[in-house]
């Protein structure tokens, strides 16, 4: 999710799309806090790692 947040972040740069720009920040926004819950050992949705 953070690594498709970073592509859609760097499309919508490149090609001026501002909706790209928004989706690619929820998305890295939203890995960043899984990734952060999973290292603290806390179960996310029964997975706990996301990767």
């Amino acid at each position: 999710m953070i690594i498709v947040g970073i592509i859609l972040l760097i499309l919508g740069f490149i090609f001026h799309i501002y909706i790209l720009w928004i989706i690619g920040i929820i998305l890295l926004v939203i890995g960043l806090i899984l990734a952060l819950l999973g290292a603290m050992g806390r179960a996310v949705g029964g997975r706990r790692h996301y990767f």
